[in-house]
Formats: C-alpha cells, structure tokens, sequence
C-alpha cells in the first residue's frame, strides 16, 4: 500500500509539470512576433501601452522597458495597428503612406493680377513735370534759388532787386554770376579832423607864482543862445565794414550800458536793415551772429533782434545834427 502511494504522488507530479509546461508552450505559441526597425525581432504579448510607446510580457515570463514607436518597422507598426484597433491611432502618424496611396496634390493654379503701367521713358526734366510732387519740388527748388540770388546780393552789396532778377530769370546760375562780381564799395565819408586839446600840465616852481587857469567865456560878439557846432555823423555801409560782435564792441561801446557816459550822451545811433531802419537806444546784449538793440515802437521800449547778415548800414550822429 505504501508502495502504491508513492507512485501515485509521483505521478502526480509529473502530471503537474506536463501541465505546466503545456501552458508554457501554448503561451509561446500564442504570442506575438513584432519586427523591429534594427532587424531584429521582439516576442511577448502587449501588456500596456501610451503614446510614447508599449510593454510586452515575453515568453521568459518577464516584462520588457517601454519600447518607443519609432523602434519598430514599418511592418511591425501595420502588426501593431491590426492587432488592437486601440494602438491604431497612436501607430498610424509613424507608418509611412506609400506614393501610390497617397492622395494627388490639389492643382495650383495661377490667376493674373493687374499690373501698373510703366510710365514711357522720358528726360528726367520731363519727368519732374509730369507729376505733381516732381512740379513742387521744382517750386522748391525755384524759390530757394531766388533766395540765393537775394542773399548773394546782400554780400556783394549790390541792389537786391538785381540779385532777385538775375536769380528768377538764370536759375542756378544767376546767384552764381553775383557772387562773382566784386564787391561795390561805398566812398569813404570825409571826417573832419578832430583836434584834441591836451590838458596844460601844472608844474609848482618854488618861488614862481602860481599860474591861474584861463577861463574861456562866449564872446560879446557871439548871439546869446547859440549852440556849439556838433561833431559830424559818422557812417559805416555793408561791405566797407563788416558787422559782426567785435565790429559794435570796437565801434559803440558806450551803447552797451544802462547809463551812458556824458560824452556819448547826445549821440543816436541809426540802423539800416531789410525791415526798416530802428533808432537805437541802447545794445541789450550781442551774440555771434546777431545783436539785440533796445528801441522804441509804438511809444514803447521793446527788445529787437537783428542778425548781422540783415544789416545794410549803420548811422551815428548827434542829437541836433
């Protein structure tokens, strides 16, 4: 009996490890083969699987890392997508579409568009007329060459009228035929020789008296209320001088303050420009081209700014003159 026992467990036994490996064997007859894209292949059942790849269970009863989709070929990607319709969304952007499948590109086609008309090609005078940006930047160019010739006038101290003329009739060149002119140039005015009396010096001699000052008195013969003659007017004219900051400095420097000296006291100072003639009462303050004058307008004291380029003529003389 005993005997009989022990056969019966081993034979238990043994049918137990049959059984086993019948299940081993359908298991491996059962999985899947996947080619990869290196040639080689992979073996296992899917066990889960995402949209960065899946993981098998081999036939050694152990589970593989995540294989990546772009791991297998393009066979093992078809296999992959028959074998559950849920992996066929996440494998269809990697498989390759064969040029006969694919779908004809749609027909480009081409529509006209209207173009603009080139203009017919001319001088570049002609152009320049022929639209009216070209005709006012002609006027542009016509005034400033006016202006020019006013200028040049200016400088060469000829009438401006002839300077604007010249101008207006020969464009470009008009300035240029006044500044080549010389320079007219005013007569010198004859100013009468001022004679400067010293001062008799007083030398003490001991012993010797003392010389009295001789007192100048108006004669009998001169008429009672008559005045002194008054020193001539002086002028300076554009082109024999040239006015500028050193120029009123050198020329006026008693016009520079609040209160004039007693000596410059009586004297009016005239200036001559494009916009009128200004009766100076006093230099405010003078820059490098310009100089502010203090002068009266509508019965009221007013700074005026004049540049030195608008100054035709200066006049200095005496109140009485």
């Amino acid at each position: 009996m005993l005997a009989f026992a022990k056969k019966g467990s081993v034979r238990k036994l043994l049918w137990t490890i049959a059984c086993f490996w019948l299940c081993g064997l359908l298991a491996a007859v059962g999985a899947d083969t996947f080619p990869l894209a290196d040639g080689t292949s992979l073996t296992g059942d899917i066990v889960t699987f995402n949209d960065v790849g899946v993981i098998f269970h081999t036939s050694d009863d152990k589970y593989t890392e995540r294989m990546p989709w772009t791991k297998f070929s393009q066979d093992g990607l078809k296999q992959l997508s028959a074998s559950n319709p849920k992996i066929k969304d996440l494998v269809e952007p990697f498989i390759e579409i064969p040029e006969s499948e694919r779908p004809p590109k749609p027909e480009i086609k081409v529509q006209d568009v209207t173009r603009l008309s080139l203009p017919p090609k001319q001088s570049l005078m002609g152009a320049m007329f022929s639209s009216s940006v070209g005709i006012f930047v002609m006027m542009l160019i016509y005034v400033a060459n006016i202006y020019a010739g006013f200028e040049a006038s200016i400088f060469r101290s000829r009438p401006f009228g002839m300077g604007i003329g010249v101008a207006a009739v020969l464009p470009i060149f008009g300035p240029i035929i006044i500044l080549s002119l010389p320079t007219v140039v005013a007569p010198e005015p004859v100013a009468a020789e001022s004679v400067v009396e010293s001062e008799e010096q007083k030398f003490n001699v001991p012993g010797m008296p003392v010389k009295e000052d001789i007192q100048i008195v108006s004669a009998s013969w001169q008429s009672p209320g008559a005045k002194p003659e008054v020193p001539e007017s002086q002028v300076f004219q554009r082109g024999k001088f040239t006015f500028n900051r050193r120029f009123f400095e050198t020329k006026f420097p008693g016009f520079f303050g609040v209160v004039r000296r007693e000596a410059d006291q009586d004297l009016v100072l005239f200036v001559k420009t494009m916009r009128g003639e200004f009766v100076v009462q006093r230099i405010v303050r003078i820059a490098q081209d310009d100089v502010h004058f203090q002068i009266v307008k509508n019965e009221a004291s007013c700074e005026e700014m004049v540049p030195f380029a608008e100054i035709q003529e200066i006049q200095l003389k005496h109140k009485d003159a």
